[in-house]
């Protein structure tokens, strides 16, 4: 005989999930002793993103799908080799168009390849500048050019002030050309900001990056799916 399983009542669900963030909260305080600079994430951590909406535009484009095993990057060289400042924005279109059946404007290009990138919250905005008053706070982005001038452009018309002032230094893949998990592209922000590894906390929501910063002498908290990141910094709003 089975015995009877009991489903979790909603309010217990919810309860272990609260009881949860607040444990990372106390982690993520915990971890923050002898730290004196913060290197965050941008996409999902604080930029909202949907990465289904540039495959969905894509898709209404004719392009195959040619995503990755989490459904959240494009496998075909053309989108590293952009994110990795290989080739120039006029190159990666041409490159986009080879995959389509029939060729589309630029512009169509540009509107699929940035669907995905949606706001920065307010309360995100409030926290970096809360955050500095203690730490220096850099920002490090696997992104490539034409994303790049698309946040810039959102954040100023959303925030009436430029992103990049929110930042010590604002380090994107395109711009140092290395892609993080590499231990390169760690080693190369370390050596343009000069920071000590010992001292820095790397906040990242996919989990091989934040691996692979701890490796190289970083600190490192993973962002997990669900979380957002002003509920773990709260005591800084």
């Amino acid at each position: 005989m089975f015995k009877k399983y009991q489903i979790p009542s909603r309010s217990l669900i919810f309860q272990f999930f609260s009881d949860f963030c607040e444990l990372k909260k106390l982690i993520v305080m915990e971890m923050l002793n002898g730290i004196r600079n913060i290197i965050f994430d941008l996409g999902g951590v604080l930029l909202n993103i949907d990465p289904k909406k540039t495959i969905e535009a894509f898709g209404k484009l004719g392009m195959k799908q040619l995503v990755g095993d989490k459904g959240l990057s494009y496998d075909h060289d053309i989108f590293y080799q952009m994110e990795l400042g290989k080739v120039t924005s006029d190159e990666f279109r041409n490159g986009v168009n080879e995959l389509l059946p029939q060729k589309v404007s630029f512009q169509e290009i540009n509107d699929a390849w940035t669907a995905m990138l949606l706001d920065f919250p307010v309360v995100r905005v409030e926290l970096v500048k809360n955050l500095r008053k203690d730490f220096k706070i850099y920002l490090f982005s696997n992104t490539n050019a034409i994303h790049v001038e698309k946040i810039h452009s959102n954040f100023r018309n959303q925030h009436g002030f430029e992103v990049s002032s929110l930042f010590e230094k604002d380090f994107y893949s395109n711009e140092i050309g290395y892609r993080k998990p590499l231990p390169e592209s760690y080693q190369e922000i370390i050596r343009i900001s000069g920071i000590d590894p010992n001292e820095s906390l790397f906040i990242d929501d996919s989990l091989q990056n934040i691996e692979s910063a701890i490796e190289f002498g970083l600190k490192g908290f993973w962002l997990e799916p669900g979380q957002k990141i002003e509920k773990i910094f709260q005591e800084y709003l």
